[in-house]
């Protein structure tokens, strides 16, 4: 199970951050080809991006290329220089319906096809941040068998509710978090929160998330290096939880070995949604 905590944005346009990203070690690098770069330096950016992606630095993580929104003029170039430059992941901004992903999944069919990558390579993840993507959350995560994941949008989200962000709890995500994990799970593909743009607060940015972990995200999209760690280190299991799914998985592994059809520990019972908590968990500890 491929592990998605960290999605690190790094701009297309900004060389430096694209040489020295992967040093960061998140679980995912998301080259921007859209909002972090300005029109007037789109084509160089699409570019460097592609460079970056065939830099043998990147072939030990999972690489996605934000495009640009195929209804503009820099969409499909986006398309062709991801999916050309060896991209594992598309994501497309500012989706609101099924329709998007299934025209995203046809353009790049036809590019794989044409540069000779096996068809269905390319995965894709889409970006809810209005609230008729959040309506249609699981009409477009369950849009395409290449679906991986899809990401809450926090700021135009909260621009289109004709809202902005409060401290704490945030109820004014609340519902909308909700949806699009649901969608998700759903759809079992893995789910990320929104990003978190002071990145000089970091007791806020732990505080959220504390939300984001609770509620069951995956992960969070990131916008500093320095997010990453501190991502990491929250969605760590502790060592009372490390120790008791060493447990499970013992006692499940010996019920195993001599047949037994029921499996408990400390008296309650082992199923299978109990056995993949316990795996998840190491696999959690091993990552930290």
């Amino acid at each position: 199970m491929k592990l998605r905590r960290s999605m690190l944005f790094v701009p297309g346009d900004n060389a430096a951050m694209l040489s020295t990203s992967f040093i960061y070690k998140p679980d995912s690098i998301m080259f921007d080809l859209e909002d972090a770069v300005s029109p007037r330096e789109k084509d160089s950016a699409r570019l460097l991006v592609f460079q970056a992606l065939q830099h043998p630095v990147y072939r030990d993580i999972e690489t996605v290329v934000r495009i640009n929104s195929l209804s503009t003029e820099f969409g499909r170039k986006d398309l062709e220089a991801a999916i050309r430059g060896g991209a594992n992941v598309v994501r497309l901004p500012k989706t609101e319906s099924p329709e998007a992903i299934r025209e995203l999944e046809t353009h790049v069919t036809r590019i794989e096809i044409a540069c000779g990558r096996p068809v269905g390579d390319t995965k894709l993840m889409a970006a809810i941040e209005s609230a008729s993507g959040v309506v249609n959350a699981v009409a477009i995560a369950t849009a395409s068998p290449r679906m991986i994941a899809i990401a809450m949008a926090g700021f135009d989200y909260l621009v289109d509710m004709h809202t902005h962000r409060s401290d704490d709890w945030q109820p004014e995500l609340f519902y909308a978090r909700a949806a699009v994990l649901h969608a998700a799970r759903a759809a079992h593909i893995d789910a990320f929160d929104v990003v978190y743009g002071n990145v000089n607060d970091d007791e806020g940015f732990k505080r959220e998330v504390k939300i984001a972990k609770q509620l069951g995200f995956n992960g969070k999209s990131l916008i500093h290096p320095k997010q990453v760690y501190l991502l990491h280190r929250a969605y760590a299991p502790t060592q009372d939880e490390v120790d008791h799914a060493r447990r499970v998985i013992a006692a499940a592994e010996e019920a195993l070995s001599k047949g037994m059809g029921v499996v408990s520990l400390d008296g309650k019972m082992i199923d299978p949604p109990v056995l993949k908590e316990a795996e998840m968990t190491l696999q959690l500890a091993e990552a930290a």
